[in-house]
């Protein structure tokens, strides 16, 4: 049986449908701000012998793609080894274990088996990023964890629902060691009904157009994601390329971690070699293998967007296993912050090499921290304890398409902050602003975006702050002979005191009374080319909006700009070509 063109899109759009409800679902049913309004979930298909991606939805978080179906994968494995009981319909297990194939404890996976005729067809599994999973400080980021039980509670693969029915032991269990455990059934309940919703649009989907034909398409769909994606590595040039990256600390010693790539291209693969970097570490900063692969993949898919995602676009892309260094943790290494910063540290070592070759298609380094900032504590009008999880974005990159995009989300995902008045009404919080961070862009031909200023208060109660981020020290790196962008800041105001972090944007556990605020400043993205050679029209544009100082069109762009006796900026002033060049 041979399908046609106009089949097979089709199913292609309804495999990604499926997934894309089940994202929708998910949002609208789960109770937290992280889930609901940040989107902090993804959710996919996964073939039912080895757990290899089929489809994911496209509001789903990418660093999951390569995270997901390597847990699916390891799920079967302790299936099929009767270390984990044997699947039923009805089932939903439930794993966070991050050597499993997972990333951080608070992102949690329920994995479904779905069925057809009574055989396993495939696999429904999503993630969703959980406010608290326990551990030594609220909302699970321990800048200083030395082992992952600090971090929260580890679960293995077991069967959360049997046969339909929630697991009343497993669940008290979960519930015993996690914070404000009463507010966790909403999201269980919703990540377990988007399951739900993905096996009844599955069925749809299959009536329609029958079992054989769906399975055909899928096997079609992933030999042509895979010829597309050695299509388009034959076509880079021979040779390999070198990035260096850096991680700010571990969060225990004050000492940058080196992320050292060397990527060459082997006729219609790629391979990449991790092998110069750090050794493991001491603290939070160390990464799974399965979010090491994904972060590759993820940094792929930005540079090669038109490749549909599943399995196939993967199996061009060769990652040599970086055992003896941070990026390939063990047990019991800690590696709460593994997702969501060590990962965009290493895509940014994936954009410093492959823009080299690929000038047009890669971008300088985006903001490349996710701002994870937890706030746990009690709220005192409200008579109840509370773990507030923010998010912020920051600057993408300049590129050879013109300057970066402003507030941005991470560079692993699509989730985006909640909204203000979301955070001010749920928790004890008041924001005092929340705007660009102005003059934080890296400078270039195409200057970077601009990163976020927000500034808020605790009202009343007590609460402790802990903060997991990123590129505190070194600013996300331009390209081409771009400028770096400004780097992240983070400083706790308790009336005319101001505290900065000896790690700068990593420490937990900060004490904060009523009155006390944090203030947040994310990086500005990387300049892409030489910022000498960026129209003058533009810079100018930049200085008259605010977005740019006088100070830093002198300095970064030679262009001399004045204000007039009338308060205005006077273009006269402005430096010839010859002069900026000179």
């Amino acid at each position: 049986m041979k399908l046609d063109a106009i089949t097979l899109s089709v199913i292609q759009a309804g495999l990604k449908q499926v997934c894309d409800e089940m994202d929708l679902s998910f949002s609208r049913a789960a109770f937290s701000p992280v889930i609901a309004e940040a989107n902090d979930r993804s959710d996919g298909i996964y073939a039912a012998d080895n757990g290899s991606l089929i489809a994911q939805g496209a509001g789903g978080l990418p660093v999951f793609v390569g995270t997901m179906q390597y847990s699916t994968s390891e799920l079967i494995r302790l299936i099929g080894e009767g270390k984990v009981c044997a699947p039923e319909p009805g089932d939903i297990y439930i794993v966070n274990d991050p050597y499993l194939g997972g990333t951080h404890l608070m992102d949690v996976r329920f994995v479904r088996p779905y069925y057809r005729q009574n055989k396993l067809w495939c696999w429904l599994s999503n993630t969703g990023h959980w406010p608290d999973t326990g551990g030594a400080v609220p909302g699970g980021f321990s800048a200083s964890a030395t082992e992952v039980e600090q971090e929260g509670l580890r679960l293995p693969p077991v069967k959360l629902f049997k046969k339909g029915e929630l697991d009343q032991e497993i669940y008290s269990i979960i519930c015993s060691n996690i914070r404000v455990a009463d507010q966790r059934v909403g999201d269980v309940k919703a990540q377990a009904a988007a399951l739900e919703v993905g096996a009844d649009r599955l069925d749809q989907l299959l009536e329609r157009y029958g079992d054989r034909t769906v399975d055909l398409a899928i096997k079609e769909l992933h030999v042509r994601a895979a010829t597309q994606m050695r299509q388009l590595i034959s076509e880079m040039p021979e040779g390999s390329w070198q990035s260096v990256a850096f991680v700010d600390s571990d969060g225990v010693v004050d000492e940058p971690l080196r992320i050292s790539l060397k990527v060459t291209k082997d006729f219609d693969k790629l391979v990449f070699d991790f092998s110069g970097s750090s050794p493991p570490c001491r603290g939070p900063m160390n990464s799974v293998l399965a979010t090491t692969m994904s972060s590759v993949y993820l940094a792929i898919r930005h540079i090669f967007p038109e490749v549909p995602i599943c399995a196939g676009a993967f199996e061009p892309l060769e990652i040599i296993r970086p055992e003896n260094t941070f990026l390939d943790a063990r047990y019991p290494r800690p590696v709460s912050g593994c997702a969501a910063e060590v990962s965009q540290r290493i895509a940014e070592a994936v954009f410093a090499a492959i823009v080299q070759p690929l000038p047009n298609r890669v971008t300088a380094a985006p903001a490349g921290t996710s701002g994870n900032f937890a706030l746990g504590g009690f709220d005192a009008d409200q008579g109840r304890d509370f773990v507030m999880y923010q998010l912020s974005g920051g600057g993408y990159g300049g590129s050879a398409e013109g300057d970066g995009l402003s507030n941005g989300c991470s560079t692993i995902g699509i989730s985006k902050a909640p909204p203000v008045e979301i955070m001010e009404q749920t928790f004890p919080v008041l924001y005092h602003h929340y705007r660009l961070r102005e003059g934080s862009a890296g400078p270039g031909f195409a200057r970077g975006g601009f990163g976020l200023d927000y500034k808020l208060e605790l009202r009343n109660g007590e609460a402790r702050a802990s903060f997991v981020m990123d590129h505190g020290r070194f600013g996300p790196q331009g390209a081409l002979g771009g400028g770096d962008g400004a780097v992240n800041k983070v400083m706790i105001l308790r009336g005319e005191e101001r505290y900065v972090p000896q790690h700068l944007s990593k420490e937990q556990d900060i004490s904060m009374a009523p009155g006390d605020m944090v203030w947040v400043r994310t990086p500005g993205g990387g300049g892409y080319g030489n910022p000498f050679k960026r129209p003058l029209q533009a810079v100018f544009k930049d200085v008259s909006l605010g977005r740019v100082s006088i100070e830093q069109a002198r300095k970064f762009y030679g262009v001399i700009i004045e204000v007039t006796g009338e308060g205005k900026l006077s273009l006269d002033e402005i430096a010839s070509e010859q002069e900026r060049k000179s």
